[in-house]
């Protein structure tokens, strides 16, 4: 359905964002991917996502902390495919600690990556779209952009942030053809959420499965992990034509967790 559409997805190299860029691919959109990892898997991804697309799939290193670099990964895709039709903020990293003691360049760095990245990237994107009169802007927020747990100070600050800026940007496109949204995703089993299970399990001397149980207790009602290719499913729902009257929400994809 996105046939001839161009999608930039950042931290594609993830668990989350190579769902995404594997969903759209499978629209037959052709897609630039964001990330970094070991050379021969971010070829396996691009040849995967090329033998499924028919079309083109690239790669671009840039590091999401730096706004030049965030420049010069819109320019390659413009540049090479010809448009940023689509484009999906999903880099992200995370750091837990109480405030007190939260590292200051921790602080630093996720607000870098989580916030002020999708702001470059829009800001070098967004004209070329209004111009066309066609875009679609997606970004990965989380449930915490929503609701705040005790410790993530700066994950809940970035991701709250991210879904005022979806919100302003949605305000000033909409008259353009042009949507931004943000989908906010609960507990997905990746490596970053594992972490915070390992982390957690060696605390309180439990195995990682009854920890993951436990925070599924706690956070989700439907007791299940959101899966990676649900959130892919949703952003191409997101930029097909039925998801063109919808643009400012924040999506909670959680398992029922803001509905508590």
């Amino acid at each position: 359905m996105l046939k001839g559409k161009n999608a930039v997805v950042t931290g594609a190299t993830g668990v989350i964002g190579g769902a995404i860029a594997r969903a759209f691919a499978d629209a037959r959109a052709n897609v630039l991917v964001g990330g970094f990892g070991a050379p021969e898997e971010i070829e396996k991804l691009r040849a995967d996502l090329t033998a499924r697309s028919g079309g083109a799939a690239l790669h671009s290193g840039a590091d999401m902390r730096r706004p030049d670099e965030i420049g010069r990964l819109i320019e390659l895709a413009q540049k090479q495919l010809g448009s940023v039709d689509i484009l999906v903020n999903n880099a992200g990293i995370q750091h837990v600690a109480p405030v007190e003691t939260f590292p200051p360049e921790k602080w630093d760095e996720i607000i870098a990556v989580n916030l002020t990245a999708a702001f470059h990237a829009i800001r070098a994107a967004v004209a070329q779209m209004k111009a066309r009169r066609w875009g679609r802007i997606v970004n990965i927020a989380s449930v915490h952009g929503l609701v705040a747990s005790p410790d993530k100070g700066a994950y809940v600050a970035a991701k709250h942030g991210l879904v005022g800026l979806t919100r302003t940007v949605a305000l000033e496109t909409a008259p353009f053809g042009v949507t931004c949204n943000a989908i906010c995703p609960g507990w997905v089993d990746t490596p970053l959420v594992r972490e915070q299970i390992a982390a957690r399990a060696a605390k309180e001397g439990r195995s990682p499965d009854a920890i993951a149980a436990a925070m599924l207790q706690e956070k989700h009602p439907s007791r299940a992990f959101v899966e990676p290719e649900q959130i892919g499913a949703a952003v191409v729902f997101l930029c097909s034509p039925a998801g063109a009257a919808i643009t400012g929400a924040a999506i909670p994809m959680d398992g029922g967790w803001v509905a508590q």
